[in-house]
């Protein structure tokens, strides 16, 4: 709610007071988030607590920074299979920090970068798991969060609705509408002027231009090899002084050329899909 927590929750740091309350001592350690960062984590620990294992990658993808060598379906397969298995466990069999953890554990090695906020508060929680088994062992965390979901939301509209607020979002409507007419007369006049482009960015160009030529080479060799076959079809019916085993040379050289070049141009694209096959089956998990 503050976006401010403690960051080394160990049982020394935490005591109940005569009245039964909590009081956290030692604050040298602290853990700060941004108000979006709080936005983020309030899904997150909702999603969690509703065992929603697709809905968590989804926030945590949203709060992360993806790297060229994010890998979403082994993260996705990982990181739901790890949310549903400790589903409406309870305190006793439930690390809600290990769950944190092992999320941040699973991005890293799937090319993803978490926050440090949530590995943090990952360590916070994992420190907490022990504190809270000595409290109640019983406590069902998923359980408390759906009790006090709605309370939470409201506290932060409340905490977002300022008059400040308020009058930034009404300063960004009015921008955007006055400027929208421009907007619009610009982008009907590009469309009239046959200047509208599309960009469209590729993922692997390179993979794709290197399949490209290489689908353009063995055609080009099939038509070279189709074409010396022709040629020594109409090179039999001439009478030449040079010939093996009784047909005309040129014509025999150039059959054999064209069964060298199709034996060779057979084997290549055996060996050349035998190892994209094995690519693909080291890339599966």
């Amino acid at each position: 709610m503050d976006g401010l927590f403690h960051a080394d929750p160990h049982p020394g740091n935490v005591f109940l007071t005569d009245d039964h309350k909590v009081a956290l001592l030692d604050l040298g350690m602290v853990g700060r988030t941004t108000p979006q960062m709080q936005e983020h984590l309030i899904k997150l620990l909702i999603s969690i607590s509703e065992g929603e294992g697709d809905t968590v990658v989804k926030r945590v993808i949203e709060m992360s920074q993806t790297t060229p060598y994010f890998k979403p379906e082994e993260f996705r397969r990982a990181i739901s299979g790890l949310v549903v298995e400790q589903h409406a466990n309870s305190l006793k069999q439930i690390d809600v920090g290990r769950i944190l953890l092992e999320v941040g554990k699973g991005a890293g090695e799937n090319g993803l970068y978490v926050p440090t906020e949530l590995t943090m508060l990952g360590k916070t929680l994992l420190q907490l798991d022990e504190i809270g088994r000595g409290l109640d062992p019983k406590f069902n965390p998923n359980q408390a969060v759906k009790r006090h979901v709605s309370e939470i939301l409201n506290l932060r509209l409340r905490k977002d609705a300022t008059a400040e607020k308020l009058y930034s979002s009404l300063l960004e409507v009015k921008d955007f509408v006055g400027g929208l007419p421009n907007r619009v007369n610009k982008v009907l006049d590009t469309v009239g002027n046959s200047d509208f482009e599309v960009k469209v960015k590729v993922n692997d160009v390179e993979l794709l231009l290197e399949g490209f030529q290489k689908v353009a080479n063995r055609i080009t060799t099939g038509l070279v090899l189709a074409a010396l076959i022709i040629g020594a079809s109409l090179l039999m019916n001439i009478k030449t002084s040079f010939t093996i085993f009784g047909y005309p040379g040129m014509a025999i050289l150039c059959f054999l050329t064209a069964a060298g070049g199709g034996f060779w141009l057979v084997f290549n694209i055996l060996v050349g899909d035998h190892h994209t096959r094995k690519k693909d089956r080291l890339r599966l998990p």
